[in-house]
């Protein structure tokens, strides 16, 4: 017994010292309980939470913008990304179908399905989920496999889609690896990431599956654990050689961990494979955007509208590249077109600030002002317009307005680090040398690399030791 208690105490021991963390007992027990927790101080270039762990020396915020999770302005949205996720599992349970897909009625022909449950109602829902017998359906494996298709993408029901799919692979004897992926795509809808695992691998060894090995990088991902998601994607390269959703899958963990050279590098490699690839044209062309060569970059757009991408985002993107190399006879069409093909407020508000930049390049400052209001009317949020009218507020000499505007852009964007260095330097102006300081502090925790933050916390400094 002693013995034990020395080992449990060394393993407790261990655990503590490798996540560097100060715990109590209660804690301790919670973590090892737990097995989705992760380490709360993550190694360098192993977490996607931590901005500042990567190790690729990616760009600056003063050259690329980043998101608020620290992560750089990607090409390409993504739904993973996007999609709001539900946090606990009553609100995985109770998360209403969202589709755009219409409800089909082409029942018509099979009127004798079993059970009056099957039958449509014109008033009322396509199938009664709360009157199905889901071990009857289990045991009809070509009528399961639909049913579960449909109550877990159209219904949303994952936990009857899980019992059905629990019931199927049982009358399976186990041996059917699709019910496998169908229970570990359930499990990480509910937020049960190990159980996920589990299933993907046991599947994965029944049948080797490009989806599988995805839906199994995408549970490591949500685990923070890019390393082990990228080393799973390139012995899937070794077995399927060539398979382009895999390589767009590291070149996107590559993109997340702000090693922007080798996320490049993939997708290059994605585009020798698949020379269509929209995601790839637009991540290589944001690439060489931010890495000054515009010209290249609009290669890249114009290759997709001549693939027939036909969108606000294309034409904002071959507005401001045309600025930037100079060719200043397509700048205003492209962003007309951008207008034109706006779907909602917040792409109009995205083409007025570009527009607004556009102005300030060409030195018409009242343009410029009222690009940037126009930017807020359509989207109130929006924290760059905000900084930008206030350096404008600046050089008119309205400094209370300014700081007004410049408070609000950084309590809209904390990750930003150009309000916190504008108001540093306002208030310094205006001899607040407190409040100048407590903001170049801000600055240069959002961006430790600025080189104007860190002189001007020189100069403070030695102000205060004067005094």
């Amino acid at each position: 017994i002693q013995a034990a208690w020395n080992l449990k105490t060394r393993a407790l021991t261990e655990m503590v010292y490798v996540d560097e963390i100060d715990m109590d007992q209660e804690g301790i027990a919670e973590m090892i309980l737990d097995e989705n927790a992760i380490a709360q101080v993550a190694r360098p270039g192993t977490s996607l939470k931590l901005p500042g762990t990567s190790q690729g020396g990616g760009p600056s915020p003063a050259v690329r913008p980043v998101t608020q999770s620290g992560r750089p302005i990607t090409g390409f949205v993504r739904p993973s990304t996007q999609s709001g996720r539900p946090s606990t599992m009553e609100q995985a349970i109770r998360t209403p179908a969202l589709t755009a897909r219409p409800i089909t009625s082409a029942s018509g022909g099979y009127g004798r399905l079993g059970t009056a449950s099957m039958l449509t109602n014109p008033d009322g829902p396509f199938i009664n989920l709360s009157r199905l017998n889901l071990t009857k359906y289990a045991q009809k494996p070509k009528l399961a496999k639909a049913l579960f298709e449909y109550i877990f993408h159209h219904e949303n029901d994952v936990k009857n889609a899980l019992d059905l799919a629990a019931l199927a692979t049982e009358h399976a004897q186990f041996k059917d690896w699709w019910w496998k992926v169908q229970i570990g795509k359930c499990y990480y809808r509910l937020g049960l990431y190990r159980e996920a695992e589990k299933q993907f691998k046991s599947a994965l060894k029944q049948q080797d599956m490009v989806d599988t090995i995805l839906y199994l990088a995408k549970v490591y991902l949500r685990l923070d654990q890019p390393v082990t998601a990228l080393n799973l994607f390139k012995q899937g390269l070794d077995r399927f050689p060539g398979e382009v959703t895999l390589i767009c899958g590291i070149a996107r963990i590559y993109e997340e961990m702000n090693n922007i050279s080798s996320a490049a590098e993939y997708y290059k490699d994605v585009l020798k494979q698949d020379n269509t690839h929209v995601e790839a044209i637009a991540c290589i062309g944001s690439n060489h955007f931010y890495s000054d060569q515009p010209e290249i970059a609009l290669r890249f757009y114009r290759r997709l509208l001549q693939m027939g991408v036909y969108n606000c985002q294309l034409f904002n993107n071959l507005g401001l590249c045309c600025f930037y190399a100079q060719q200043y006879d397509m700048t205003l069409s492209s962003f007309e077109r951008a207008l034109f093909l706006a779907e909602n407020e917040e792409e109009t508000a995205d083409v007025w600030y570009n527009l607004g930049h556009v102005a300030v390049g060409i030195g018409d400052l009242n343009l410029a002002y009222q690009c940037f209001k126009l930017t807020l009317v359509n989207n109130n949020d929006y924290a760059e317009a905000y900084n930008n009218l206030a350096v404008l507020e600046m050089r008119k000499g309205h400094t209370e307005q300014a700081r007004a505007l410049l408070q609000t852009a950084s309590s809209l964007a904390p990750h930003m680090y150009e309000p916190h260095f504008n108001v540093a330097i306002l208030s310094e102006k205006v001899g607040d040398l407190q409040r100048s300081y407590t903001a170049a502090q801000k600055s240069e925790e959002a961006f430790p690399g600025h080189v104007d933050t860190q002189q001007l916390i020189k100069q403070l400094k030695e102000h205060f030791a004067m005094l």
